[in-house]
């Protein structure tokens, strides 16, 4: 069944098969494509694309790209656009992604972040190096919140 799953109002998680399907990106009024690989093609409906050319492999640095990524999800939002976050099987490299996000524009925790991807799409299973990644990004969205809340005082 082709499906974008839908965390948020403004962002959905899928795999690079639904995301093809034009129909579908239109009917869920998507503005922007995050493509999370190498080799997975992108939707040829007039959207917004970003690519992140990373493998689903524990080793590979997705950390560089959780600002870039959630940035231009909220950016996208704020003008009333919509996102989805997609790879191959929709299931480690978009989760990690979309978890980023909300750890950073929601302020959610990492667990918590987990649980309202998984929510929205089941069988997401970010591999244990995006999950080391996401400890780590979750560590630094913390000190820069202690930063900015020092900052202002």
């Amino acid at each position: 069944m082709l499906q974008l799953c839908k965390i948020t109002d403004a962002l959905f998680i899928s795999n690079a098969r639904s995301v093809c399907s034009d129909q579908l990106i239109q009917q869920e009024a998507v503005t922007l494509c995050i493509n999370v690989s190498k080799q997975q093609p992108f939707p040829s409906a007039a959207v917004a694309k970003l690519q992140v050319p990373v493998y689903d492999n524990p080793s590979e640095d997705l950390y560089g790209h959780f600002d870039l990524c959630a940035d231009a999800i909220q950016g996208e939002e704020e003008v009333g656009g919509r996102s989805v976050v997609y790879c191959k099987n929709g299931r480690s490299r978009s989760a990690a992604v979309c978890i980023a996000y909300l750890m950073k524009h929601s302020r959610l925790s990492l667990t918590d972040a987990i649980q309202k991807v998984k929510t929205a799409r089941h069988v997401i299973d970010p591999n244990p190096g995006f999950m080391i990644q996401l400890q780590r990004f979750e560590e630094d969205l913390k000190r820069r919140h202690t930063h900015t809340h020092t900052d202002t005082q």
